[in-house]
This record gives C-alpha cells, sequence and structure tokens, in this order.
C-alpha cells in the first residue's frame, strides 16, 4: 500500500513539471499568473524559451513553451506588458529549442 502511495506522489509531481510549460495568452494582467516582457537582446533576458509545435513537445520548466488555445489547457496564464520595468519575468526568443533555457535561475518559481 505504501509502495502505491508513494508511486502515486512521483507520478503527481512528474506530471505537474510537464505541464509547467503549457502557457496561454491574456488579453488583461488581472487574468494572468505572471507578466511577461519580451527583450530585444539574450542578453537581458531571464529565459531563453522556444516555442514548439505540439503540446508533447513541451519541456520540464526549461524554456520550451506551448502555446494554448484556452486558458483552461495551461498551466500558466501569461500576459506581455509593454514595458520592462511591468514585468516579472524578462524574455527572448531563440530559433533552436538546443537555445532554451534559464539565464536567471532565481525566477524559475515563476512559471511552475
Amino acid at each position: 500500500m505504501f509502495q502505491k502511495v508513494i508511486f502515486f506522489v512521483i507520478i503527481l509531481f512528474y506530471s505537474q513539471s510537464i505541464l509547467s510549460q503549457k502557457i496561454f495568452s491574456t488579453e488583461y494582467e488581472s487574468q494572468a499568473d505572471i507578466s511577461v516582457y519580451v527583450v530585444d537582446y539574450e542578453s537581458q533576458a531571464d529565459l531563453k524559451v522556444y516555442k514548439v509545435n505540439y503540446s508533447s513537445q513541451a519541456g520540464k520548466n526549461d524554456g520550451s513553451w506551448f502555446f494554448v488555445e484556452y486558458s483552461s489547457q495551461a498551466d500558466k496564464k501569461i500576459y506581455f506588458v509593454d514595458y520592462e520595468s511591468q514585468a516579472d519575468l524578462k524574455i527572448f526568443f531563440v530559433d533552436y529549442q538546443s537555445h532554451a533555457g534559464w539565464k536567471k535561475k532565481d525566477k524559475m518559481h515563476l512559471v511552475y
């Protein structure tokens, strides 16, 4: 019995980490979990993001994001702000999935 409980807990945590990269972009800041600003240069970013084409490609908080169509499908809802000073997280979109990842790991908790 105890082993089944441990197995369930492990599966639960594993599935949560997979889901954490399904993102929905909201229309209003009040609907979002975090506010995001897209910087012009990679060196300014907290996180380098690669947009994947399929939800199965979404990473484990590694910058591989899948944008979902409905907020109910997302684990995190974000709002893109106009000014860097308004953002909780600064991101830079990269062209290759291998380039995605955290530059400033102190902000990782925002996307979990």
